[in-house]
């Protein structure tokens, strides 16, 4: 790849993370039109039909193993209660926090439960990073103001249930090897829609009179921007640039949230959000040997 098609790649990337990053803006008006299984069956099931295009103009499979169809199923079931608290947590809690609190906390918890399980090994290096991740974690959730009131709030927890079901399933996902990345997502967004529909959403009790052009803005925004384009441009971006050089990308995530957070939904945003999140990110770059600046080596010439 040629270093100005690495830029514009760059720049892709960094559209795409800013879109996950206003999936939490998005969430959180949206909520007030519907609610967390009508909003999973509307964004997943939208994002599926938009991949199938991409997903033939790549030139991947459709084609899906008992394996890998099994994982699909199971992921799903984790993704729902993911979605669920994700929703809940970002609905009666703020965007800013939510956005920060649990990008920043999943890559920690992943480390966590895959040290529990004997796959990873907590060296004194990881021992201090997670140190420095906890005191962020604390930050955040303003627990140095010492009230209960406002440490303890369900929003809180919601968000950190959020955070302990995406490293389930991302280690899941990744049991997947037979098929795309891509391709797996597209069939989990399939079941976790077909799920909804069996269990939890009536399509014709939605209150479809309700939705007003900022209703749909945000919808689109959700399904074909922050899923459909920035889930292949990272897709992509993990193929062409590699997973290590992507990851870093990550850490605009929870800053365009807050950021997007305060201009759109006028959140206050505190010190404590702001620091705490600084703080976790420099727990996650140490912990995954992230190397935001790379060095270009200069060769010589005799």
């Amino acid at each position: 790849m040629t270093e100005s098609n690495k830029n514009i790649f760059y720049f892709l990337l960094f559209l795409a993370m800013l879109s996950w990053g206003a999936s939490w803006v998005n969430v959180k008006v949206l909520s007030s039109y519907i609610n967390e299984f009508e909003t999973m069956f509307l964004r997943f099931f939208i994002t599926a039909i938009t991949m199938i295009p991409i997903i033939l103009v790549l030139k991947k499979s459709f084609k899906i193993d008992l394996k890998s169809l099994g994982l699909v199923i199971v992921t799903s079931i984790v993704f729902i209660c993911y979605m669920k608290y994700f929703f809940l947590g970002t609905k009666y809690g703020t965007a800013s926090l939510g956005g920060a609190f649990v990008t920043t906390l999943i890559p920690i918890n992943t480390f966590l439960i895959l040290a529990l399980f004997g796959e990873k090994k907590i060296t004194k290096k990881d021992a201090f990073a997670l140190f420095i991740g906890a005191i962020g974690v604390l930050t955040m959730l303003n627990i140095w103001s010492f009230k209960t009131d406002e440490i303890f709030l369900i929003q809180n927890l919601y968000f950190i249930l959020a955070s302990i079901f995406w490293p389930i399933i991302t280690i899941l996902s990744s049991k997947s090897t037979k098929i795309s990345p891509i391709v797996f997502t597209f069939y989990l967004y399939i079941a976790t829609s077909i799920l909804n529909i069996i269990f939890f959403v009536d399509i014709s009790k939605i209150d479809y009179q309700n939705f007003d052009e900022i209703f749909y803005i945000n919808l689109f925004v959700l399904t074909i921007i922050a899923s459909t384009f920035a889930n292949t441009i990272y897709f992509l971006g993990i193929e062409k640039l590699g997973a290590r050089e992507v990851s870093s990308f990550i850490f605009f995530v929870p800053f365009a949230a807050i950021i997007l957070s305060a201009f759109f939904l006028k959140e206050k945003i505190t010190p404590s959000i702001i620091i705490g999140t600084i703080l976790t990110i420099i727990a996650v770059q140490i912990l995954n040997n992230i190397k935001i600046r790379r060095k270009k080596k200069i060769e010589q010439r005799d």
